[in-house]
């Protein structure tokens, strides 16, 4: 919202709105301008200059600034985080039960350099990215005071959750960094399909980078030598703490912001073409799934693993519908975007048929049994998770086929909120409840 106050101030001043637009695209800003001139139009649809530039929009695509990525500062915060992971992965370095510190911890150490390379190359977003960053450290030196203080099975369980909780307070973190905290759909959407890309893109790195080590592993060995574990762990460890900078650098330009990101070629349109691709297929797996449940309904009752499939699945899922869902709608026809909806509005139904078919499951053993670290986590994202779809699926049935693709990236973009306060309350909460 930074130029939404000033386009109001000036909206009866032609000289002084183009100046304020010029100032924003000096600054690398100017989609961040278009998105706060909707935000001042829709307030003064009636005002003649406004409704000028609106139409001005429509027909002047964003200029799209020649990028320059910093591989070399890339390359020396991956280095760093590398050197961090290699440390911490030595066999001394052990939690409860014998839990190594770098998983648990791997996300935080790669984050915290993530946050300072987007700082220093963007020049911008400082208090953002520190208040981040303290946020990070702060959660992470909790989890590793707190745990050890517990009684043992509590603590493991609970260690092994963060593995997946600080992760996941990482990648918000990101994004509060990037979008700030009241940011509005416009900016948050266009961040999670980013971060999905940039998650891909790691996975295509780690990928290579274990080929890689696999065939240079390969040859050493047919030449009879045996590297050292402390060289077999630098190169693993260093070489994986290189590949969120990395990924980051390829796919994410700080310099400007999310939503002003370039989603029309490359990575960006191949992911979004195969996720699209999907969304039959998984119809299909859903249907087939559901038809299935009657034959074997009691599996998920008495198999706690089954639970935790359910719980994946589900964010997978949420996952694919935020990646098929569309930014812009103008470069798809009206029929694709028909078919479009419809598959995301079925593939949303059958999974929420599914999940509240897994919450009675995990709330059907607690009553049984007793409350644990993991179920309550279980059954709050399960809830987080149902609302997300029923949400979903009301605000699309209810309100038709116009602005439909808005109103999937509004729904996704509060959920990153809703994940914020669980995932904050369980890594809090949970040591205080099960001691």
């Amino acid at each position: 919202m930074k130029y939404t106050h000033e386009i109001q101030s000036e909206m009866n001043d032609p000289e002084k709105l183009e100046h304020l637009y010029q100032q924003a695209v000096m600054a690398n800003e100017e989609a961040e301008f278009r998105v706060d001139f909707q935000e001042a139009y829709a307030s003064s649809p009636e005002n003649v200059l406004l409704s000028a530039w609106r139409y001005r929009f429509e027909h002047l695509p964003i200029a799209k600034p020649r990028r320059s990525v910093n591989w070399g500062l890339a390359i020396v915060f991956g280095v760093i985080t590398g050197l961090a992971l290699w440390a911490i992965s030595a066999p001394q370095w052990m939690l409860v039960d014998r839990l190594p510190y770098y998983m648990v911890f791997w996300a935080p150490i790669s984050t915290i350099p993530a946050l300072v390379f987007l700082a220093l190359v963007s020049k911008k977003n400082y208090r953002q990215v520190a208040i981040a960053a303290l946020g990070i450290i702060v959660v992470s030196v909790y989890v590793l005071l707190i745990a050890p203080i517990q009684s043992f099975h509590p603590s493991r369980d609970y260690l092994v959750l963060m593995a997946i909780e600080l992760p996941l307070l990482c990648w918000i973190g990101i994004g509060i960094a990037t979008t700030g905290l009241r940011s509005g759909h416009s900016s948050r959407f266009p961040f999670l399909i980013k971060s999905i890309e940039v998650m891909i893109a790691a996975g295509l790195y780690l990928i290579f980078g274990i080929v890689f080590g696999g065939i240079t592993l390969g040859l050493f060995s047919a030449l009879n030598i045996a590297p050292a574990d402390i060289v077999l762990r630098l190169v693993g460890f260093g070489g994986f703490g290189l590949l969120p900078i990395l990924a980051l650098a390829t796919m994410y330009d700080p310099s400007v912001a999310p939503e002003a990101q370039d989603f029309s070629q490359g990575l960006s349109r191949f992911i979004f073409t195969m996720m699209r691709l999907m969304l039959p297929l998984t119809i299909l797996v859903l249907i087939i799934y559901i038809f299935v449940i009657p034959f074997n309904f009691m599996a998920p009752f008495q198999n706690r693993n089954l639970l935790i499939v359910y719980n994946v699945m589900q964010f997978a899922i949420i996952g694919l519908l935020i990646a098929t869902t569309p930014l812009r709608v103008d470069d798809l026809s009206a029929q694709l975007q028909t078919w479009l909806r419809r598959a995301i509005i079925v593939v949303a139904i059958l999974t929420l048929l599914i999940s509240l078919y897994a919450l009675s499951a995990v709330v059907y053993r607690t009553v049984l049994d007793h409350l644990t670290v993991n179920r309550t986590a279980i059954i709050g994202w399960n809830i987080i998770n149902i609302v997300i779809l029923a949400s979903l699926v009301i605000s699309q049935l209810r309100k038709g086929f116009a602005g439909w693709h808005d109103r999937l990236q509004n729904v996704f973009s509060r959920a990153a909120g809703a994940y914020l306060v669980w995932s904050i309350l369980l890594v809090l909460g949970l040591p205080l409840i099960f001691r």
